[in-house]
């Protein structure tokens, strides 16, 4: 064989080999990729599993635990049945802040003595329904709270009056993240619920102890302090529901319902706070002045007084 057909025939055979080796590393590389790909699979198989595990659990859990409404409310609102431990460095209205004024006792019409005259028979004014929707971060409450507490105790005391707060929360956004309004809501409620005697001086305490706007407010633990302190029974139970926060969603939910329509109104809404209704009317005078409110009070209570009062009828 001559020397040119012995290098064409090397070089066949290195090509040969170069070739075969080509398609063994295409194989590999092609296993390579296909084991990536079964591997990427897998991985996002058991991701979307992983997913729907945590989805799943997540709404059980949240079917298992409804939202805990206080038991006591009536209305979203906490009717106060006792009065004890409210402020008392509020103002002290003067003669025209009773509720036992010219109102509730009408000069007798004299009756001659020969002829039948229409009388009619006594009859004592209705107790004024006072609703007030506060807010605890909001300073608006904190005047009418400070200026009306001291009133406001003796009407319910008396029973010339009925009593109802309803712990909204407007300004969850003003407490840099901490959501103080809901949680301050939250903790009157628990108190509401745990401790009814002690939620207007609770209520009480909240407001006159308010923290700044935009501030972080009190923690839950700090409320629950705040809370044992107005000698409460039942602390420990008190405590937890606070820091629990157990009735942050129902507070949640409470000013929502409000924010559509309020209970007992032909419609209307709530639209900042604090909003006073007496008998169902708005009050609209300063915050911060007691005589003007115990005033309102009076003519609301006034108007009460002789639409109750009985139709008069002929005395012998």
């Amino acid at each position: 064989m001559s020397s040119d057909e012995s290098q064409n025939a090397a070089s066949s055979e290195r090509r040969d080999a170069v070739r075969e080796k080509a398609q063994q590393v295409k194989v590999r590389q092609s296993r390579a990729r296909l084991i990536r790909r079964t591997s990427l699979a897998v991985v996002a198989i058991a991701f979307v599993a992983v997913i729907a595990v945590v989805v799943t659990w997540t709404v059980s859990s949240s079917a298992s635990k409804p939202m805990m409404s206080p038991a006591n409310v009536v209305n979203d609102g906490f009717v106060v049945k006792d009065v004890r431990g409210g402020g008392v460095d509020s103002v002290d209205p003067d003669a025209n802040g009773s509720l036992e004024g010219e109102a509730a006792t009408p000069s007798p019409t004299p009756t001659p003595e020969p002829e039948p005259t229409p009388t009619a028979s006594p009859t004592e004014a209705p107790a004024v329904e006072i609703r007030v929707y506060v807010d605890y971060l909001s300073t608006g409450s904190r005047d009418f709270q400070l200026a009306n507490t001291k009133q406001l105790s003796e009407w319910v005391g008396d029973g010339a009056a009925t009593l109802t707060y309803y712990p909204v929360a407007m300004l969850t956004a003003k407490s840099n993240g901490t959501k103080y309004s809901l949680r301050a809501a939250g903790a009157a409620a628990c108190v509401a619920q745990h401790a009814p005697d002690y939620f207007f001086a609770f209520n009480d305490a909240l407001l006159r102890q308010q923290p700044e706007v935009d501030s972080d407010g009190y923690s839950d633990s700090e409320l629950a302090a705040l809370a044992i302190a107005t000698g409460l029974d039942g602390p420990k139970v008190v405590r937890a529901c606070i820091e629990d926060q157990s009735y942050a969603s129902w507070a949640k939910t409470a000013t929502e319902r409000a924010l559509q329509e309020l209970p007992g109104t032909d419609g209307a809404s709530l639209t900042g706070t604090p909003m006073v209704l007496v008998n169902g009317t708005q009050y609209v005078g300063k915050l911060d002045d007691p005589k003007e409110f115990a005033q309102f009070v009076l003519t609301i209570a006034s108007d009460a007084y002789y639409k109750a009062t009985p139709t008069p009828t002929t005395a012998p």
